[in-house]
């Protein structure tokens, strides 16, 4: 599964590491996520890594990840 997306992500025409392992890191932590880019990726083959990293952005659940800063983690 994370196998084939990987690949996938590598053969995106303007790819580059620091891309693929974020959109990894987002994925793997809900199949939600992995469906939901994984189906962009289908709907959407000619997509550039910004047009791809602009749709994760844009879900709702981007900013569960965000770390905590000092004040909010009080």
């Amino acid at each position: 599964m994370m196998e084939q997306l990987s690949i996938r992500l590598n053969n995106v025409k303007d790819t580059y590491y620091g891309f693929i392992i974020a959109v990894l890191n987002y994925v793997k932590k809900k199949q939600s996520r992995y469906d939901a880019v994984t189906q962009f990726m289908n709907d959407n083959p000619n997509a550039l890594s910004s047009d791809i990293l602009k749709y994760i952005c844009d879900q709702d659940d981007f900013y569960e990840d965000a770390v905590l800063t000092k004040n909010e983690a009080s």
